[in-house]
């Protein structure tokens, strides 16, 4: 009995967002350990992991035919299983060292809107990377507890998570998802919006790393009052020969429209079907925005414009859904209820 309780107490609890773009490591008692891009490279003779995160995102579009480097995951769930498993083993790894006496408990979020042999997946390849036991979270109830929403108070509260693949939006009260609305647009959409956008106007070619820069130097949710302009180079659609042109954020605002209308589509949904009592408590509290994209210039105010409830965006964005995992992670009897696991 007493080794089973030291073996309890020695085991590590790790909280990992598997995100569609970047992938964060919480542990319990040190917080966050690591943040790199969910990009795996691959031998394409023997299907061996060549390198995981920054290493392998720097390989993207840039690889010779004897190396694959991909994003395992797609719209916020795991697309290629083998190659995400070999990540997660990477990511456990880091954080366990290369010999594991004792396995760790693992914790992945997964969008509110997977379907039941898509958190199957995530929850095999958790255990198979090595996890003792894999739980795992919603990913809007994450964010709000990561964004320090009181979560189990009695009165609704919106969260909007817009990540790489998903955007979720989700009105949480007394410790649970009451309603909730996922659209696989997200980051990555904007960034397609772009480099279709460059090809129709301009007949250039653009790769995802030129688009995702675009977006964060100039990119604007609104019109801004003072232009913002930017050079950027690619691939001529008609010569094939490489060529720059200057872009410019209004022409980019204009690309990427239809992309966040889909995005806000989703807000207004869960508005829709919210119970009359906790809509008045979120016209009360507004809307908070998590995620890596809530950061884009000016998207809450397109939100509250659209909306006509105040949104504002979380402190540390990016981090809320991991900082939330954690916490849940840390104090896994208190939230028994809110997460599926399996060992």
């Amino acid at each position: 009995m007493k080794n089973g309780k030291l073996i309890i107490m020695l085991r590590k609890r790790i909280a990992i967002d598997l995100g569609t773009a970047n992938t964060l490591v919480w542990v319990a008692g040190q917080g966050l350990i690591a943040n790199e891009p969910t990009v795996v490279a691959i031998s394409a003779d023997d299907n061996k992991v060549v390198a995981v995160g920054e290493d392998a995102k720097r390989m993207l579009g840039r690889t010779p035919e004897s190396l694959i480097a991909s994003r395992p995951m797609r719209e916020g769930v795991i697309a290629d299983y083998q190659v995400t498993e070999a990540m997660l083993r990477y990511f456990i790894g880091k954080v366990t060292g290369r010999v594991q006496f004792i396995k760790p408990d693992v914790m992945i979020c997964v969008p509110a809107g997977c379907t039941q042999v898509e958190r199957r997946a995530a929850l095999d390849a958790t255990l198979a990377a090595g996890a003792a036991h894999a739980y795992l979270i919603d990913e809007p109830l994450a964010a709000a507890i990561g964004a320090g929403i009181p979560v189990s108070a009695p009165s609704g509260h919106m969260i909007v998570d817009i990540g790489g693949g998903s955007s979720e939006a989700a009105v949480i009260s007394l410790g649970g998802v009451v309603v909730h609305k996922s659209v696989r647009v997200a980051g990555n959409k904007i960034d397609e919006a772009i480099q279709d956008h460059l090809k129709k106007k301009n007949n250039l070619i653009i790769g995802d790393q030129s688009a995702e820069e675009i977006k964060i130097k100039i990119g604007s949710a609104t019109k801004l009052d003072k232009e913002i302009k930017m050079e950027i180079s690619g691939r001529d659609l008609v010569f094939g020969l490489p060529r720059s042109i200057v872009v410019t954020s209004g022409g980019i605002t204009e690309a990427i429209r239809a992309t966040l209308h889909q995005i806000i589509g989703s807000v207004k949904g869960v508005l829709e079907d919210t119970p009359p009592e906790l809509a008045a408590d979120i016209i009360d509290k507004g809307i908070v925005m998590s995620g890596g994209t809530s950061l884009l210039r000016n998207l809450d105010k397109l939100l509250t414009e659209e909306t006509g409830v105040p949104a504002h965006v979380a402190e540390d964005a990016l981090f809320c859904v991991v900082r939330g995992t954690g916490v849940v992670m840390e104090n896994i009897e208190l939230w028994k209820r809110s997460v599926i696991t399996r060992r």
